[in-house]
């Protein structure tokens, strides 16, 4: 699995699906049906985007300039666990795994060690 190559546009983030246990490790419990209704999916996030793109001083912020575009960061990083709704997210299969992109709008909550 090198999802190296893998290049995340925008404000979405590339999540892999899967909790094996109905509580995380930091202890928050999962209602029994949360996953049978599939509307509502876990995962951790792996890759995130650049972000939401900020107005340049022109008004082709997609023209490449002089300028190095500018991006407000997402909230979500790499490592949390994401609780999503499944019907803002694209599945997508890449080297035999499943993988969702879902919009940083489309993630409801996430879990977040901090050290």
């Amino acid at each position: 699995m090198n999802i190296d190559n893998l290049i995340v546009i925008g404000d979405r983030v590339l999540i892999q699906p899967g909790i094996a246990s109905k509580k995380t490790k930091g202890g928050l419990l999962l209602p029994a049906g949360y996953q049978e209704k599939e509307e509502i999916q876990s995962g951790y996030i792996l890759k995130c985007g650049p972000g939401y793109p900020l107005p340049g001083d022109d008004s082709e912020t997609w023209n490449p300039g002089e300028k190095e575009p500018r991006y407000l960061p997402l909230q979500v990083k790499p490592g949390d666990m994401a609780i999503f709704m499944l019907k803002n997210a694209v599945e997508v299969k890449y080297n035999g795994e499943k993988y969702f992109i879902v919009p940083q709008n489309g993630i409801l909550m996430v879990e977040r060690e901090e050290f």
